[in-house]
């Protein structure tokens, strides 16, 4: 079933279940992000990333480049939501918005694990691995980063983001 919530689209046909086509592999949002300015019991987001946002190493062969614009695919509808999300916190921050449309949105606290270094050694066939030696692997680098992680932003959560994507977007 992990299938239908990430079909590749090159290797895979749509999945359908209960009547609905599954088959854009995260290119769309996975899962889209904007309704938590409306409507969700927490105004926090933590992001667990999946692939790399950015890599050292400029791509030469043609199976690097296929690889990395996967990633940059996959990547780019979240960091086209990221950026909404910044955009829409300096409206309610500065004060831009109308009272009556300001009571309609409010704050997003983002928060961002991110393990680049730790994914830049795998490429788009390693998706696709079954292998347990190597999931078992990729359970224990998650782990370690996850763990990494808490221990320095945990207090950050329902206070305040723990990434700031406004100097992502605005150079801020």
């Amino acid at each position: 079933m992990l299938n239908a919530d990430s079909p590749t689209p090159f290797l895979f046909k749509a999945v359908e279940i209960d009547g609905e086509h599954y088959w854009d592999g995260g290119y769309m949002g996975n899962p889209v992000l904007f309704p938590f300015f409306y409507s969700a019991e927490s105004s926090d987001i933590v992001i667990v990333h999946v692939n790399p946002i950015e890599r050292g190493d400029i791509p030469k062969t043609a199976p690097e480049i296929l690889n990395r614009i996967n990633e940059i695919s996959f990547n780019s509808s979240l960091l086209r939501e990221l950026r909404a999300i910044s955009f829409v916190d300096r409206l309610l921050d500065e004060g831009w918005l109308k009272n009556k449309y300001r009571d309609r949105l409010r704050g997003i606290r983002i928060h961002s694990i991110r393990s680049d270094k730790s994914l830049v050694d795998l490429s788009i066939s390693s998706k696709f691995s079954t292998d347990w030696a190597f999931l078992t692997s990729l359970k224990d680098r998650g782990r370690k980063i996850a763990g990494e992680w808490l221990e320095e932003n945990f207090k950050a959560i329902g206070v305040e983001s723990s990434v700031d994507i406004r100097a992502m977007f605005d150079g801020a």
